[in-house]
């Protein structure tokens, strides 16, 4: 017996009785064959009620268990399936392993936590498993986190965002906890569905309690959050209202761009070409020569350097240090983009003006995207890092398990 108890320790079934233990050198396999204490008998694969037997099930079942050295273990033991009040006929559950896995509980959470912590294809040829088995390993363990700690629960200041995951247009919105520093929701998709879909889980009681919303301007964004929750304060983020600027500006190069070569100036079109990052840069960070390529454009292209200071005006506005100075500012720029006849800073004037209130409560709060724009380029790191995950579900539990507080311990630490 004292042999015996040995491996329970070093395969992680503590809260098993271990019966024997094979080892197959040519196979390089060790078999470990376990019975469930009787107070963990016959309880629900999911609720884990106590639950009268069904059957047999398959009889005997393995589990992968982490392994000892370089030889594989594996966890063999009967799998009988119970009748339960809730969820119906289910495998019964055992103490070593997550309901539906071939794979204990410490396998699992050793692959999780190297998944934040390295490629997938790492994690794969360590653990000795497939990709696909990676992404399903992870997707259980986050699941089993989110039961565990309620992520939703003491929200007050929110960022909402999206980020593509894939190509093809495949998005995912991510919400961020302002005061926690962390991501606490993830889905996929980029519309008014998803995020009603986010603030359904939230709750009436809890979205009452929301002070502030982050965004970006999104249309499908605002609507739902004056819907669901009127009282909380929409601030718009300044990095979006000024790539709206920057935006324009380009359509303004381009279309100089076009016509100095349909007028067979050449030489212009040339150097508008490649003014192109002078004119998006901000001025504290030009080199020497963008600095001289903007004074070109000043004196050879009138409407072009016009639409460059209007956009580096609109950035003053949050630079301002105050309410009073920023919306003086963006009062003085409505006017003037609305007088400029440059056609692409006239429409971008009628669209910040829809948005006029929420700038001002961003320059009131200060409370910007910024912190989860900076989140968002750690979930690209990791998508990036993880590269196989094709489906949503697994990129997002990498996602939290990353960046929302539910990376499970190292098992044994």
């Amino acid at each position: 017996m004292r042999t015996k108890s040995v491996w329970a320790p070093l395969l992680g079934v503590q809260a098993a009785v271990i019966e024997a233990a094979e080892l197959d050198e040519a196979a390089g396999e060790m078999v470990v064959a376990v019975r469930v204490r009787s107070k963990q008998r016959r309880r629900c694969g999911r609720c884990r009620r106590r639950c009268p037997k069904y059957d047999c099930g398959e009889g005997r079942r393995r589990w992968r268990a982490m392994d000892l050295g370089t030889v594989r273990a594996y966890i063999e033991a009967e799998a009988p399936r119970v009748t339960c009040r809730e969820h119906g006929v289910v495998v019964a559950a055992v103490p070593w392993a997550r309901h539906e896995s071939r794979f204990t509980r410490a396998f699992e959470d050793q692959a999780a936590w190297l998944a934040t912590e390295t490629s997938q294809a790492t994690v794969a040829a360590l653990m000795r498993v497939t990709w696909r088995s990676v992404g399903r390993m992870i997707t259980r363990v986050m699941a089993e986190g989110l039961e565990r700690e309620d992520a939703l629960d003491g929200l007050v200041r929110i960022g909402i965002d999206e980020i593509s995951h894939r190509k093809g247009q495949k998005y995912l919105t991510v919400v961020y906890d302002h005061d926690r520093k962390r991501i606490v929701w993830a889905s996929a998709g980029r519309d008014a569905e998803t995020v009603e879909a986010f603030f359904k889980e939230l709750g009436p009681d809890r979205c009452e309690k929301l002070q502030q919303v982050s965004a970006d301007g999104a249309s499908w964004i605002r609507t739902v959050v004056q819907q669901r929750c009127p009282q909380a304060k929409l601030t718009l983020d300044p990095f979006h209202v000024v790539s709206w600027a920057t935006e324009a500006l380009d359509e303004v190069r381009r279309h100089v761009w076009n016509d100095a070569r349909r007028n067979g100036q050449t030489a212009v079109a040339e150097g508008i070409k490649g003014a192109r990052f002078a004119l998006w840069r901000n001025p504290e960070n030009l080199t020497k020569n963008q600095k001289l390529t903007l004074a070109s454009i000043s004196k050879t292209n009138n409407r072009l350097y016009r639409a460059y200071l209007m956009k580096e005006q609109l950035r003053q506005v949050f630079k301002a240090g105050s309410k009073e100075k920023g919306m003086g500012i963006l009062k003085r720029w409505l006017r003037w983009a609305h007088r400029c006849r440059i056609p692409a800073f006239v429409g971008l004037a009628r669209n910040i003006r829809k948005h006029v209130d929420d700038i001002a409560v961003t320059l009131e709060l200060g409370l910007t995207n910024a912190a989860v724009e900076a989140a968002n380029t750690k979930v690209r790191l990791l998508i990036r890092r993880a590269f196989g995950f094709h489906s949503a579900e697994a990129t997002i539990a990498l996602v939290l398990l990353t960046l929302g507080g539910l990376r499970p311990p190292l098992p044994g630490r």
